[in-house]
Parts: C-alpha cells; sequence; structure tokens
C-alpha cells in the first residue's frame, strides 16, 4: 500500500461512492497534529493519491481539471467557511443523478471579507431600515412584533385587573373585632342565602291557580298589614318575613276571600313568634282585625300554614340583603330609609315577585343613591358583594320609580304616611322620584 500524505496541509482526500450516497472525506491540516488517515470504511480501502494528482481515463477520454488544466490545482482549505461547505455538499447532491465514477473533488476556496471594508460599513437602525427599505419583513419579526403586542395587551389588563381590585373595599374590616358580626362566615352565610333565594320564593304567577282572589286584594291586604306593622311597633325582619309566607302559602293552598284576612293575620303572628322577643297574644289580633275571627280559627290557620310550609320559616328575604348592601354602598341614614321606603311600596306590589330578593335589595339601594344625588354609578364594590350590574338593575330601578311617583296619590299610600313622618326622616315627602332614569338618554 503507497503512504499516506495525511501530515500534509491541504491533502484532500476523494470521496468514495457506496450504496447511492457519497462519503466525503475532508481532511483538513491542523498545525502541529499528527493523525493517522482511516483506511478502512465499510469494509471498502481509500488510497491517498500521490502528488501531482494523475489523470484518469474515462471511456478512453482524458477528464481535465476545473480549471482546463492537465493537472489539477491544489486548494487549501483557507477557513471554516470551506469545511461546512464540504460538509454540506454530500447532503445537497442527495437525489441527483449518480455518476458512474468518481471524480477528483477540489474544495471551492471563499476568501473572507476584508477587516477593513466591515470598519467602513455603514450600520443601520432597525426601525430606519424597516421604514425606508422595499423588502419583505421576514415573518420572524412579524412574529415577534406580534408577541410584544400581546406581552402590552396582557399588561394592560393586568393593570386594570389591580385597579379594580384596589377600588373594592373590604367592608368586613372594621368589625373583625366584633364577635356578634361573625366575619369569619358572614361571606358563606350570604352565599348559602344566594344559592337557596330562589326555592325561598312564591312563583311570580300563582295568583293563577286561585279561583277567589286576586293581586288586588293581596295588594290591600299587605298594605292593612303595613299599618298593623307599624302600630305595634315591630322589627322591619318582621314585615318582611310575614308577606313571604302569606306568598308561600297562597302559591300552594287556595283561599276564599272572607278568610284571606286571616291568613294574613295568621302570618304575621307566626313572623313574630320567629323574629320577635315579646310576642302578641292571639287577642290582639283579633281586636287588630275587628273580631273577625276567633282565636280557634287563629290557631287552626296557625297549624294548617305551618304544616303546608313544612316549618321552613329561615328564608333569606329582601331585608337580609338590605343590610348588607347598605353596608357595601357606604350609605348614610338618608340612603338606608329611602331604600326601606322603596322596597315596602314593591312589597305591595304583586308584580315585583318576578324580582329575586337579591336584585330588589340592590336596586333600591341604586335608586336611593340616583334620588339623592350621591351617585349614578354602582360601584365595584357593590358590584361585588350584589353579583349585579349597574345594567341589570335597570329595569327593576325604573319600576321602582313608578311605584314612588304614585305612592302619594294612591289608594294604597300606607308606606307613603308611614314615611312621611320624622321617625323615617320625612324621606316619602322631601325627596321626589328619580325620573330621569326612565329616560331614554340616561343609558
Amino acid at each position: 500500500m503507497v503512504g499516506s500524505d495525511e501530515n500534509c496541509q491541504g491533502v484532500a482526500r476523494p470521496s468514495n461512492l457506496r450504496d447511492g450516497k457519497f462519503i466525503l472525506f475532508s481532511l483538513l491540516g491542523v498545525m502541529g497534529s499528527s493523525r493517522r488517515a482511516l483506511s478502512t470504511i465499510n469494509g471498502n480501502i481509500v488510497e491517498a493519491p500521490q502528488y501531482p494528482c494523475k489523470l484518469r481515463k474515462k471511456n478512453g477520454v482524458t477528464d481535465k481539471n476545473v480549471d482546463g488544466d492537465m493537472n489539477p490545482i491544489h486548494r487549501p482549505v483557507t477557513s471554516m467557511v470551506d469545511s461546512c461547505c464540504l460538509r454540506k455538499y454530500p447532503a445537497q447532491v442527495v437525489g441527483k443523478p449518480q455518476q458512474p465514477t468518481l471524480e477528483v473533488t477540489k474544495p471551492v476556496v471563499e476568501t473572507a471579507p476584508n477587516r477593513n471594508e466591515l470598519e467602513g460599513a455603514i450600520i443601520i437602525d432597525v426601525e430606519d431600515y424597516k421604514s425606508t427599505s422595499d423588502h419583505v419583513v421576514p415573518m420572524s419579526v412579524q412574529h415577534a412584533e406580534a408577541m410584544m403586542e400581546e406581552i402590552d395587551r396582557m399588561d394592560e389588563e393586568i393593570e386594570m385587573e389591580e385597579i379594580e381590585k384596589m377600588s373594592i373595599v373590604d367592608i368586613d374590616s372594621a368589625d373583625k373585632k366584633n364577635i356578634l358580626a361573625v366575619v369569619e362566615y358572614i361571606d358563606d352565610i350570604h352565599a348559602y342565602y344566594k344559592k337557596i333565594e330562589s326555592s325561598a320564593c312564591a312563583p311570580p304567577n300563582y295568583m293563577e291557580q286561585q279561583f277567589d282572589i286576586n293581586d288586588r286584594m293581596r295588594a290591600v291586604l299587605i298594605d292593612w298589614l303595613i299599618e298593623v306593622h307599624y302600630k305595634f311597633e315591630l322589627m322591619e325582619e318582621t314585615l318582611y318575613l310575614t308577606v313571604n309566607l302569606i306568598d308561600r302559602f297562597l302559591a300552594v293552598q287556595p283561599v276564599v276571600r272572607k278568610k284571606l284576612q286571616l291568613v294574613g293575620v295568621t302570618a304575621l303572628f307566626l313572623a313574630c313568634k320567629y323574629e320577635e322577643v315579646s310576642v302578641p297574644v292571639v287577642q290582639d289580633l283579633i281586636l287588630i282585625s275587628d273580631k273577625a275571627y276567633t282565636g280557634i280559627e287563629v290557631l287552626e290557620m296557625e297549624k294548617l300554614m305551618i304544616n303546608t310550609l313544612q316549618f321552613k320559616l329561615s328564608v333569606p328575604t329582601t331585608y337580609v340583603f338590605m343590610k348588607r348592601f347598605l353596608k357595601a354602598a357606604q350609605s348614610d341614614k338618608k340612603v338606608e330609609l329611602l331604600s326601606f321606603f322603596m322596597t315596602e311600596l314593591c312589597l305591595v306590589e304583586y308584580e315585583t315577585l318576578r324580582f329575586p330578593p337579591l336584585m330588589l335589595a340592590a336596586a333600591a339601594i341604586f335608586n336611593a343613591q340616583c334620588t339623592l344625588g350621591v351617585a349614578k354609578e354602582w360601584t365595584k364594590t357593590c358590584e361585588k358583594y350584589s353579583n349585579y350590574t349597574r345594567d341589570q338593575l335597570l329595569e327593576c330601578s325604573k319600576l321602582m320609580v313608578t311605584f314612588h311617583q304614585k305612592a302619594a296619590t294612591g289608594r294604597l299610600n300606607a308606606v307613603h304616611r308611614k314615611y312621611s313622618i320624622s321617625k323615617y326622616g320625612f324621606v316619602a315627602k322631601l325627596f321626589p322620584s328619580a325620573s330621569f332614569l326612565l329616560e331614554a338618554s340616561f343609558f
């Protein structure tokens, strides 16, 4: 075997053709290195050519080198670029028609740019290049710009959320030392109230099942009970529970009109037993109803009502949510009195049964704020604790405005007379209705 010239710098070894693929051996000279040539690959022995390379004949025709000379020109690999080109060459020729014989391969020498030329180059800013160049912006740049825009948008959303969180007030922070406020459980309690409020209300169309009474008779009964409640100086919780018991009982039990007042008196008696410390006696209820019923009739109706309702007296009424939302609205005494005035007007009206107690309470406070000019916007704190936005409360608020407008002139005016005295701040007389809520320009 002829000796190898592998230690000579710049010697390019020929390539070997096997199974239709090129295997190119590029032997780069390394200064001061002494490596022996690989002599066997897949059983093929490659012999290094002697310098100068001799011509080979192909079908009797002499092959010339690339330059047209009879002798090949030795061009050593001068840079790493040449090495990369030699390594990529086999991959570029895959799939091309193969030659039956292997030619002597001469590497292409690319001259590196002169450093002086690089120093004289002009550096152009990216933004200036984009504005002055007609070339298409690469997809990578477009993708990067889209990513930056998305990041900016997400940052803005996060900033808005932080601002909203900062605008929400913790209404229970001042009561942490008050054990009666049960701050640890108050959120869970009201979450439970919101969950069961729909099952604790009467259907809004239950009067269709009654054959001898109607919604007008119900309104007269509730208006009378408001006067009785005030004369007995009962708590506000008792009034709201009384109306709830009446509606739930009438929704499942047909009643004749001559027994309707008995239903109202009995409901008031049950609510007093549940809410009051000092409960009126049965004889007082008989006297207040002008002796229309006996004591036995009241007790019999009590048994029928409490069995029909299956002893379910612990229900969330509008009053329960009112106290919570008034605290969230940071309202003063005027807003509180005017809000209760609105809700008691709704107790008389049968059509308000289509609104849940939670919405009635929130709409009453919103209406009172608009009436007093305190605020025309439903704050983020009120929205968080009521779960209703301003737009969701407008329909109920507009209905309350119509009730307020006719409260003084209607035949059933017990609520208006009640809130026209000094005990309730004369709110029914001093403050006109928020009629601007009915205007289209307000929305």
